[in-house]
């Protein structure tokens, strides 16, 4: 365990009104433990998973490799001030990390490729294999196993987006073995019920006005799986 506690500064938010501060989970919820080595964030979309995946990420000086910026039609001066207001307690102090999402997964991929024309060991680190030339679900099971034997604080949203379910089975091994060999801490916001069953796991519901732990069962991603399922036989 690295990160043990983040707490949400509610007397700091710069608005009420607006994005991401507006969301009813910031306001109702003053603080989040974490109390195992993997941690789940489940809800319907919009109800600021994501959100608070990424301000915690920041928080805790992880980089996150993000492609160039685009202009947009419109701004929020708010959007990315969340990480602002949190507050961490570290176990042992603080630990390097790092943060996948699909979409901004092929930025790095690029970079990789671009490194190793010059330096073609990097890619040992991975397996051998340039990333780009592997499907999008080869690449990033490639990443999480070289990437998660490393000591660090390892945030993942929405893995699954780039998955099989055999692929979610295979990331759910790795993340049960690197969490158990007491070197890896998961913070992971997902849809899965695949990655959600991770034994030991706590899981946060963001559905409601706070967020408030439940079991794997009482996920209203399983009972929706396992209504269409006996629907269906």
């Amino acid at each position: 365990m690295h990160l043990k506690k983040v707490i949400i500064g509610q007397d700091r938010f710069p608005t009420r009104e607006a994005y991401p501060f507006n969301l009813p989970f910031l306001q109702k919820t003053p603080c989040i433990p974490f109390r195992t080595p993997v941690t789940l964030f489940t809800g319907e979309n919009g109800t600021g998973k994501s959100t608070l995946l990424l301000a915690l990420c920041r928080r805790c000086n992880i980089h996150i490799w993000e492609g160039q910026s685009k202009t947009r039609c419109e701004t929020n001066p708010y959007e990315h001030l969340l990480h602002r207001v949190l507050d961490i307690e570290w176990t042992n102090g603080s630990v390097p990390g790092s943060f996948f999402s699909p979409e901004l997964f092929r930025n790095f991929t690029q970079l990789v490729d671009e490194w190793a024309s010059t330096s073609p060991e990097l890619l040992e680190y991975f397996g051998g294999k340039s990333l780009i030339t592997q499907s999008h679900g080869q690449s990033c099971m490639s990443f999480f196993k070289s990437r998660y034997k490393i000591k660090g604080l390892h945030f993942l949203d929405e893995p699954e987006a780039a998955l099989s379910p055999k692929s979610q089975l295979e990331l759910l091994n790795v993340i049960t073995e690197m969490s158990s060999a007491g070197h890896a801490q998961f913070i992971i916001s997902t849809h899965s019920p695949i990655l959600m069953s991770c034994t030991n796991a706590v899981l946060y519901n963001f559905s409601s006005s706070a967020i408030e732990p439940l079991s794997y069962k009482e996920t209203e991603h399983y009972r929706v799986y396992r209504d269409f399922f006996r629907k269906n036989e």
